[in-house]
């Protein structure tokens, strides 16, 4: 997950392309990782979500998030094929 501009969807695109450009998909089977057992995209999946991070801290205001102008919430996926994942969410605070 990940908290970041979600007007422009060209943010997307080049945050993706700049991952891609940081951790390299061994798409050739040149031995890059050793850890590819599950596919070429596995271990750079584990490695992007690595420096991504798996959560995001949302303030709540008013019973709203309180996001910034352009600010989304992005569900990144680092795999090629479909998963299912579950969200968590946990709310911490006192009621107003």
């Amino acid at each position: 997950m990940s908290l970041n501009e979600n007007w422009d969807s060209d943010v997307r695109k080049d945050m993706s392309d700049s991952l891609d450009r940081i951790v390299v998909e061994d798409k050739k089977g040149e031995g890059v990782y050793r850890h590819d057992a599950e596919g070429s995209d596995d271990m750079p999946a584990h490695i992007k979500s690595s420096l991504i991070g798996a959560s995001v801290s949302i303030p709540i205001q008013d019973g709203k998030l309180a996001l910034g102008t352009w600010q989304g919430i992005w569900f990144l996926e680092f795999r090629e094929g479909k998963h299912r994942r579950k969200v968590l969410a946990t709310v911490q605070g006192e009621r107003a």
